[in-house]
């Protein structure tokens, strides 16, 4: 696995270039968001029929670092024939992060970053709900800490953000979620390298 340090400049230079895209697609996943739970009585369930919008986010920044093309309508692509598969994957991914972190803060966060590669799991493979979450967690094993204290780097940056009203996250949250992108391709590789010997092992 590369160091933290090595996936931030990587997705910096991925990122590179793309920044007012970045910004826009930005802009308006929050103002979807932002503005859908101010609506009354209706806010909340909207949002949550609204889910499949963040996993098309985090993809968009998952194409950034495989160099492939993003556009502006990819943060929709997320209601498509795949919505259920989306809605339903990420439901229950938020229902075991709410009741582990009833039990202690601690181990819900850490549940969090075991579920955290689930969104590119499920542009990668054709798995749905309990498969796409618990292939995280093998993925995740060993790395959680490691995932935790690379998105911890940032909290300075957000608090930075708040002095600017919130603008200067147009542009932190494109770098976190290519950060994030960055991580799950370096922890792919290095699952499917331990899958490979493991099976070689197997077949001697």
């Amino acid at each position: 696995m590369e160091k933290n340090s090595e996936l931030r400049k990587q997705a910096y230079a991925a990122i590179d270039g793309h920044w007012s895209l970045s910004a826009l697609i930005t802009f308006v996943y929050m103002l979807f968001n932002i503005g859908i739970s101010c609506v009354p009585k209706v806010g909340s369930l909207v949002q949550i029929l609204l889910l499949p919008m963040s996993w098309a986010y985090s993809i968009i920044f998952l194409r950034l670092i495989r160099k492939e093309e993003i556009r502006f309508s990819q943060i929709f692509d997320g209601f498509t024939n795949e919505y259920l598969r989306y809605l339903g994957t990420l439901l229950l991914q938020g229902v075991y992060i709410i009741l582990w972190t009833l039990l202690l803060v601690v181990p819900g966060v850490m549940k969090a970053c075991s579920y955290s590669m689930t969104y590119y799991i499920l542009k990668d493979e054709p798995l749905s709900y309990n498969r796409a979450i618990e292939k995280s967690m093998l993925m995740m094993e060993g790395y959680k800490m490691k995932f935790f204290l690379m998105n911890l780097y940032f909290i300075g940056w957000g608090i930075l953000c708040l002095l600017t009203l919130g603008i200067g996250f147009f542009w932190l949250g494109p770098y976190v979620t290519t950060c994030n992108a960055a991580f799950y391709e370096d922890v792919k590789a290095d699952f499917e390298a331990k899958m490979e010997t493991a099976n070689t092992a197997a077949a001697e």
